[in-house]
C-alpha cells in the first residue's frame, strides 16, 4: 500500500497539470463564479507555495488552494470582508501587483476526490496549509468556509446556521467542526462570498432544473436559494460563507 503524500506545488511543479485530474464534489454552477473564472487559473503560476496537492502513488486524491494578502493594511484594518471568497481573491492579486507585503493567508478551497471522502484527508490538507503558512512566517490563516451541511437547509439564514452547536459545544456543521477542532474560531458571516449569474438556459444546463417560475429555486449543492427572474431571462445566486480564523504559533529555530 502506498502512502498518501501531501506537498506544495512549488516543490512538485510537475504536478501542476494534474490538479484537476480527480473527480470532486463541487456543484457545476459554482464553477461559474466570474471572479474565479478570471483569477483562479493564475494561482498555479503565481502562488505555487500556497497550492497543495495530495497523491496516492500516481493518483491525485486531494488539492488545496490558498493565497497571501494584506488583511491588516490601513484601508482593511484586519476586518474580514463581507464579499468573502471573491474579495480575498481580488485582494491577493491586487496586493501582488502593487508590491504590498502580505500579512495573512486565506484558504480558498480544499477538495477531496469523491472516492476518498470521509477518511480525514480534508483535515490533513488543512494542516498542510496551516503548516505552510506558519513556516513562511505568517501568524494567521483565515478561511471563507463553505459549510458542508448547509445545502440540506438552504432557507436557513447563515447567521443562524453558522453558530449552531452540538451538545459538546462544537459546531453542528461537519466542515466547520473540522476547522474548530484544528484551532479555528468563527469570526463572522460573509453574506456575499460568491456570486453566480447566468441566463435561464445556463442555469438549466448547470442544474437540470426547469427555471421557469419566478422566485427562489432550491438547487442541489447550493447553500442558499437561487433567485429566478423568467421575465428577464436570468437567475442569480449569492452564496454566504463563514469566516474562520486560525491563529498560528511562530516557527521555531
Amino acid at each position: 500500500m502506498t502512502e498518501i503524500e501531501i506537498t506544495s506545488l512549488s516543490r512538485r511543479p510537475e504536478l501542476a497539470s494534474r490538479l484537476w485530474d480527480m473527480e470532486d464534489s463541487w456543484p457545476e454552477f459554482a464553477r461559474h463564479d466570474a471572479v474565479a473564472w478570471v483569477l483562479y487559473p493564475r494561482l498555479v503560476a503565481e502562488f505555487p507555495d500556497y497550492v497543495f496537492i495530495a497523491t496516492d502513488g500516481d493518483e491525485v486524491v486531494a488539492r488545496a488552494f490558498s493565497v497571501p494578502f494584506a488583511l491588516h493594511s490601513a484601508d482593511r484594518g484586519g476586518v474580514l470582508p463581507a464579499q468573502g471568497w471573491d474579495r480575498v481573491l481580488m485582494w491577493a492579486f491586487s496586493d501582488q501587483r502593487h508590491g504590498i507585503r502580505p500579512d495573512t493567508v486565506s484558504a480558498l478551497e480544499i477538495s477531496v476526490a469523491t472516492g476518498r471522502q470521509g477518511r480525514g484527508l480534508s483535515g490533513r490538507m488543512l494542516a498542510a496549509m496551516r503548516e505552510g503558512a506558519r513556516a513562511a512566517g505568517f501568524t494567521e490563516v483565515v478561511a471563507p468556509v463553505r459549510p458542508s451541511g448547509k445545502p440540506a437547509e438552504p432557507g436557513t439564514p447563515m447567521s443562524e446556521y453558522a453558530y449552531r452547536t452540538r451538545e459538546d459545544g462544537l459546531p453542528y456543521d461537519p466542515w466547520l467542526r473540522v476547522h474548530v477542532r484544528a484551532g479555528a474560531v468563527i469570526d463572522s458571516v460573509a453574506p456575499l462570498s460568491m456570486t453566480v449569474t447566468g441566463s435561464l438556459g445556463q442555469w438549466r444546463q448547470w442544474t437540470g432544473l426547469p427555471f421557469d417560475a419566478a422566485g427562489p429555486v432550491r438547487v442541489p449543492g447550493a447553500l442558499g436559494l437561487v433567485h429566478c427572474e423568467p421575465e428577464h431571462d436570468y437567475a442569480v445566486y449569492v452564496e454566504p460563507n463563514v469566516w474562520v480564523r486560525h491563529p498560528l504559533t511562530a516557527p521555531t529555530g
